[in-house]
């Protein structure tokens, strides 16, 4: 029980992480914010490294799991990277 909680925690917090900094990149793109690209770029692919196996070969639990973190990721992260550039 707290195993499979544990593994779901994770794979919340991938998606939220990889589809934060997408965000983030995606501003850091539009403003033309270079070294914010070449970071966020990088975190992107490593992170992405992590979660392709676990969702690839998840189940449709882990797959809703995955997305929700990836949404709240998405809105957080046009909200810090608008703090950031302002």
């Amino acid at each position: 029980m707290v195993n499979g909680l544990r593994q779901n925690m994770r794979l919340l917090t991938t998606g939220f992480l990889q589809v934060f900094f997408v965000a983030i990149n995606t501003y850091f793109i539009a403003n033309k914010f270079y070294l914010g690209c070449l970071v966020c770029g990088f975190l992107i692919s490593f992170i992405w490294s992590f979660n392709v196996k676990k969702v690839a070969f998840g189940d449709m639990k882990d797959r809703i799991i995955y997305s929700v973190g990836a949404s709240l990721g998405c809105v957080v992260g046009v909200y810090v990277s608008s703090l950031i550039i302002g």
